[in-house]
């Protein structure tokens, strides 16, 4: 009896092909929005990886490099360099902690502020979602929300 060769071949239900759909139209969202927000990180002087780690610290807070480097999900040697800018024009500085080999990430008061400029400039929305309906916009809020709550973050 011959042997027979069985191919297994996924089958793409509506509901993916529609979950593709909706991360393609959020990334081209976030692209679009790309151009606007980096502008408004230029006026400060700041590369997005910088912007990103000062919106993490909390100005009560300091954060220690290594959760830094976590909520960025990348390298503690790369949050060194972020980290090293950042300190030079004075928007943070480093600090001991409780186990003096860990350094924590403070913000200065200086820093307190370009914070605000970011976090003010990253929640702006784009026209595109300003220009929804008000009920359009809390329906994609609370799509937005469950997706992230079930993402884990």
């Amino acid at each position: 009896m011959p042997s027979r060769i069985i191919t297994v071949v996924p089958t793409v239900t509506r509901s993916t092909d529609t979950a593709r759909e909706a991360w393609e139209l959020l990334f081209e969202l976030s692209l679009a929005n790309r151009a606007r927000l980096m502008a408004s990180l230029e006026e400060v002087d700041l590369t997005f990886p910088q912007a990103h780690a000062l919106r993490l610290l909390d100005p009560d807070r300091p954060l220690s490099m290594s959760e830094i480097a976590e909520r960025l999900v990348c390298d503690a040697s790369n949050v060194t360099g972020i980290a090293d800018r950042l300190e030079a024009r004075g928007l943070v500085e480093r600090r001991a902690g409780d186990d003096r080999r860990v350094k924590a990430l403070a913000l200065t008061p200086k820093g307190v502020e370009v914070r605000r400029h970011v976090i003010e400039s990253m929640r702006r929305p784009p026209e595109a979602i300003a220009a929804l309906s008000r009920a359009d916009q809390r329906a994609l809020r609370d799509i937005l929300r469950r997706a992230v709550g079930l993402s884990g973050r």
